[in-house]
């Protein structure tokens, strides 16, 4: 366990940088990873926590940017979503999982690439319960967050602020599901605590690199994360 948690912390800095920086990546990026060194379900148990606590740091460094309006249905919707999304992973085939993961990541990719998703901004509260259930049993919040944030106009610290105070409802609906069926125990939580402390060193490293960094080379490392993550996924179910 102390191994996986050694091995895991670096994967946590570059998942919180890239997020903070790029606005979505760094979660589908760890979860892949998780699944490489453990298997499908672990990494949705682990990654749970982690991010949830992530999330949290990322909106108290930007919480005055976060669109309430825009948050406060769809976090509802994926809380309900998350929790019996959760609770149908712990029953699924570790196959099943991965082949969602790898569907996931080339969603993102595709989203990366310029693949237009448009969910209507009155559709936030189911639109959000159906993000929550997909998230709970494959991950890639971001690849179904980000559009419904951009619909609503949100650029910027804003819509990186607003996708981070959606993803803390998902991730503690989630975190419940899989407490409630038997996944997520004390070495889970404890792991994920770990992950969480290197995801906000992340976080900080990203914010710093925001000021750095233009529009065009935050794009640049959101499409290359997302073909990182494809291989991950490839990877992942070949093995």
């Amino acid at each position: 366990m102390l191994a996986s948690m050694l091995m895991s912390a670096p994967l946590g800095v570059a998942a919180g940088l890239i997020t903070t920086v790029a606005g979505m990546g760094g979660g589908l990026l760890l979860l892949l990873s998780l699944a490489l060194l453990n298997d499908p379900l672990t990494a949705l148990a682990v990654s749970a926590p982690a991010l949830l606590v992530g999330n949290a740091h990322r909106v108290w460094l930007y919480r005055r940017d976060v669109d309430r309006r825009t948050v406060l249905p769809f976090a509802i919707g994926a809380l309900l979503g998350a929790i019996p999304g959760g609770l149908l992973a712990t029953k699924l085939p570790s196959g099943l999982i991965t082949g969602a993961m790898l569907i996931m990541a080339l969603l993102a990719l595709g989203k990366a690439m310029g693949l237009k998703v448009e969910p209507p901004a009155r559709a936030a509260l189911p639109y959000g319960a159906f993000t929550g259930a997909v998230t709970a049993t494959s991950g890639g919040a971001g690849v179904l967050v980000g559009p419904f944030m951009m619909a609503r106009g949100l650029t910027g610290t804003a819509y990186v602020a607003s996708n981070a105070a959606v993803a803390c409802t998902m991730h503690l609906g989630r975190l419940t599901a899989y407490g409630l069926g038997g996944v997520a125990d004390g070495g889970t939580i404890a792991h994920g605590l770990v992950l969480a402390a290197a995801i906000a060193t992340g976080n900080l490293l990203g914010d710093a690199a925001r000021r750095r960094l233009g529009g065009q080379r935050q794009s640049w490392l959101q499409r290359a994360v997302m073909v990182g993550c494809v291989g991950l996924a490839l990877v992942s179910a070949a093995s």
